[in-house]
């Protein structure tokens, strides 16, 4: 269960001008079924603060500022919402906590009449804190001690953007950004991984980072298709969840804090046509990534000399390729029927496998139908089994843990719009109550009192309405 509550003030002097203060909080629960703990406590915090200003000369057509400040502490234990432990001695508690706060400014500069550059600035702090509670009194443990930071994580970025028409058909898009990370290991020296004596603990790192695009677009039968085309290259910086947590190591020492940034090269084509009775929508890609970055369980004891079978990050050479299709089409009044299909493949070529957490072959269809004041639509979704597998593989999202079958999911809905402000929705999710879980699903733990099984599963038949009011 969870809670969220938005305020947002705004300002706007003129047509040009907006200032908007914003402030944001929730909390919530979550009971899990794929780990050793439950989350019991969600709390997040935001303040942020925008101005954008629009139309200051024939040059500078627009001006934006913005800066932020969240704060996330989140409680995990193994007592509070399942059976707790026979042994209370057992009994676990983590509260990690992060700290971000940032800012962006850009600028959109008219060059000309048919070139406009977007430039601007943009950086971000982070603060990672942690501690726990063991016992039978681990929440009063908890509360009494006192935050020991783990990780920082800084970042400072420019970038830049031009968009080209070439005439009423063609245009040019293309982007570079430059990035500066730094990161610190604020971890113990006396911490033990693996038996021995935590190789990052107390260093730091940096790394200079650098992405960019261009795209080709052209319009096509007076402008009701497009074609476009486009090569990218990307580098990420690992974050905290594959550096420090939960004592992730690499390869060949007990501690995974220099794993290189993962790099990214990948072409995209594609189509796209709407002509009020037909739209349709092909795109394909092609990435290759280097320094890819793999989370690793499987038999990494054996194979890597470790204690144990330790969650390794690895870098590794990887290939993606894939392709989405969609079409819809008007057939009557009030009619609409729509079609999509979607298929990734993924290979990893260090290990000469197939690459671990990639979605199965992917299709959708339905069918609406809407008269202004009642609707009402259908929707199945199937999806094929995924056997091009490798178990104990994956990312920090989730491994895979074997096979998985196909199934085929129908959902129904239906509304009722009462005048221009009120719109009432409700529908059925799995009409058919269907047991079937994701492929990209974690696996089930043995949690007292739940059946334990290979995936966690989704939801059955579930129920639920909605009520839009709007307010002039």
């Amino acid at each position: 269960k969870r809670w969220s509550g938005t305020l947002a003030l705004g300002w706007t002097p003129d047509d040009d001008t907006v200032l908007e203060l914003t402030y944001a909080r929730s909390d919530g629960e979550a009971a899990y079924a794929d780990r050793m703990m439950d989350g019991t406590k969600f709390d997040r915090e935001n303040v942020g603060l925008r101005f954008e200003k629009h139309n200051l000369s024939p040059v500078v057509e627009r001006v934006s500022a913005q800066i932020y400040y969240n704060y996330v502490d989140h409680v995990m234990d193994n007592f509070s919402l399942r059976t707790p432990p026979m042994n209370p001695a057992q009994q676990r508690l983590n509260n990690p906590d992060r700290k971000t706060w940032g800012g962006r400014v850009a600028t959109d500069l008219r060059a000309t009449e048919n070139t406009l550059f977007k430039l601007g600035f943009d950086a971000q702090n982070n603060d990672h804190t942690l501690r726990n509670g063991v016992g039978a009194n681990a929440l009063a443990q908890y509360k009494a001690a006192p935050r020991v930071t783990d990780a920082t994580f800084r970042q400072q970025g420019i970038f830049g953007e031009v968009h080209h028409d070439r005439g009423e058909q063609d245009r040019i898009i293309a982007g570079l950004r430059l990035d500066r990370w730094q990161a610190s290991d604020k971890r113990a020296a006396s911490t033990v991984v693996n038996g021995s004596p935590l190789v990052s603990a107390g260093t730091s790192r940096s790394d200079t980072l650098t992405s960019g695009f261009a795209r080709w677009e052209r319009d096509l039968l007076a402008k009701p298709a497009t074609v476009y085309a486009g090569i990218g290259r990307v580098e990420r910086f690992p974050d905290y969840w594959e550096l420090i947590s939960a004592s992730k190591q690499s390869e060949t020492t007990n501690s995974a804090f220099r794993t290189k940034p993962e790099r990214t090269t990948q072409i995209d084509v594609g189509l796209n046509y709407d002509d009020g009775t037909i739209s349709t929508a092909l795109s394909a890609f092609y990435a290759h990534i280097d320094d890819f970055i793999l989370t690793d369980s499987f038999d990494t004891g054996a194979r890597f000399g470790k204690i144990g079978n330790p969650n390794l990050v690895r870098n590794i050479k990887a290939r993606t390729m894939g392709l989405e299709a969609g079409v819809g089409w008007r057939f009557a009044v009030n009619w609409q029927a729509d079609a999509t299909l979607a298929y990734v493949r993924g290979k990893n070529r260090s290990d000469g496998t197939a690459l671990a957490q990639i979605p199965p072959l992917e299709a959708r269809i339905g069918l609406n139908w809407n008269n202004g004041t009642w609707s009402a639509g259908a929707l199945w979704r199937g999806v094929a089994a995924q056997n091009r597998v490798d178990q104990g593989k994956g990312n920090i999202a989730g491994q895979d843990v074997g096979k998985s079958s196909g199934f085929g999911v129908l959902s129904v809905n239906g509304g009722y719009r009462a005048g221009e402000r009120v719109q009432l929705t409700a529908g059925i999710d799995n009409l058919f109550d269907r047991k079937y879980a994701e492929h990209l699903s974690r696996g089930g733990f043995d949690v007292p009192g739940i059946l334990a099984d290979t995936r966690v599963n989704e939801p059955g038949r579930t129920l639920w309405a909605k009520a839009v009011i709007s307010f002039d």
